[in-house]
């Protein structure tokens, strides 16, 4: 629903909409995230390739940089918004 006052446009949207607007917004930087680890690992890998095979240093990134992409997935692809329902029940679990 929109409501027009003169020369401007204001466009009122209901919150599932900014929600869902949010949830759009975090899928494609996790995506744009996830590339730039293979990307960049990828590349470094190269750079120890290149350099001799010698101890396997890009691991630490890798592992590192890993544990930190797997929690963003989680909180991005898995966890699901609080609701009210959510909100009753733990009310109801507390009385």
């Amino acid at each position: 629903m929109s409501t027009v006052t003169g020369s401007e446009q204001e466009v009122t949207r209901p919150p599932e909409y900014e929600q869902a607007r949010r949830r759009v917004e975090r899928r494609r930087k996790f995506f744009g995230d996830l590339v730039a680890y293979v990307v960049i690992n990828a590349f470094l890998i190269g750079v120890w390739a290149t350099t001799g095979f010698g101890y396997f240093w890009p691991g630490w990134v890798l592992a590192g940089w890993g544990v930190l992409l797997l929690l963003d997935a989680w909180n991005v692809l898995y966890r699901r918004p609080v609701t009210e329902a959510d909100v009753e029940r733990e009310l109801q679990r507390r009385r």
